[in-house]
């Protein structure tokens, strides 16, 4: 004898990183106005910290992009064949944002090395003023982004790239002002540095939590041992096997279980009181909306020949 039971996905258009596709969209044109000013600046001043800016502030538009699109494409209806949707698009989008931005961190590294030994000419004043533009508009960004980038990896793809922009913004304003006071041109070379330095950290931490996902591990916040705690405690349960917890996308927690349950369960103890008492308990204590239950009689696990957790 076995049940199962479970809730709907959330339906179209609901995912985390969704109610903030709006914002996304006015940080992909400042990231777009950005950039361009970054690149005149760049050949106009000959700075290569400018250049690295750029060139990061081009991964982010991309990225803030393929965000955009994984958006739009995770709210397509679910259907026989893709039976949980195309939620997982937001998470695919988070992946390639992870490599693209590495990759960029390492160039802008190489590249200021390279510099180190061959300083140019550059013009400081110019290079001031485009960073400073680029200073305003990140922190704008910033500011669209800092509420969702809690509740969406998609969201948080965008938001460190945008924080990592700042920061490098930061880095070639001080580069100019350097530049300015003493003539030492090396400065810009180490700002380009400092730029890869900074985006390698929060590129591996993005790829971190979606490696994460894609292996489907526990989801942040839940404890097994805790649900396992709480299902036992449920009236007419006797054993919990086979629990299982993982992430469709960002703000789409999941669980299956399969629960035992009395072959002489109390009054009002039958299965379908103990699945509503499952999904209740779910939903309210640890904030997980879909979950799978399969109920069975105590000694139905003999008949089962997969292994058990």
């Amino acid at each position: 004898m076995g049940a199962g039971h479970g809730h709907g996905l959330p339906p179209r258009g609901t995912t985390a990183s969704y109610a903030y596709r709006r914002r996304m969209q006015a940080v992909l044109v400042i990231i777009g106005v950005v950039l361009v000013a970054e690149v005149v600046g760049a050949f106009l001043s000959g700075s290569l910290a400018l250049f690295a800016d750029a060139g990061h502030m081009l991964a982010d538009g991309l990225g803030v992009a393929l965000a955009l699109l994984a958006t739009a494409i995770a709210t397509r209806p679910t259907t026989v064949a893709r039976t949980f949707g195309w939620q997982r698009a937001e998470i695919l989008a988070a992946l390639t944002n992870g490599i693209v931005v590495a990759a960029i961190g390492v160039l802008a590294i190489v590249g200021g090395v390279r510099r180190l030994g061959e300083p140019g000419e550059i013009e400081a004043g110019i290079m001031l003023v485009i960073a400073v533009v680029g200073l305003v508009a990140n922190v704008g960004g910033l500011l669209l982004l800092r509420s969702g980038q809690s509740s969406s990896l998609n969201v948080r793809g965008a938001y460190l790239e945008v924080l990592g922009d700042t920061l490098g913004s930061l880095a070639v304003v001080a580069a100019a002002l350097v530049i300015m006071a003493s003539g030492w041109t090396q400065a810009d070379a180490l700002a380009s540095i400092l730029i890869g330095v900074l985006i390698l950290p929060r590129a591996w931490l993005l790829l971190r939590e979606v490696l994460d996902v894609l292996l489907e591990a526990t989801p942040k916040g839940v404890d097994l041992e805790d649900v396992r705690r709480h299902i036992m405690e449920i009236p007419g349960v006797v054993d919990v096997h086979d629990l299982h917890a993982w992430t469709i996308t960002s703000g789409v927690p999941v669980l299956s279980a399969h629960v035992v349950i009395a072959d002489e369960s109390p009054p009002g103890c039958g299965a379908d009181s103990v699945l509503d008492g499952l999904h209740a308990c779910l939903a309210g204590h640890f904030d997980i909306e879909h979950s799978t239950f399969q109920i069975e009689p105590e000694g139905h696990v003999e008949h089962e020949h997969a292994g058990h957790a």
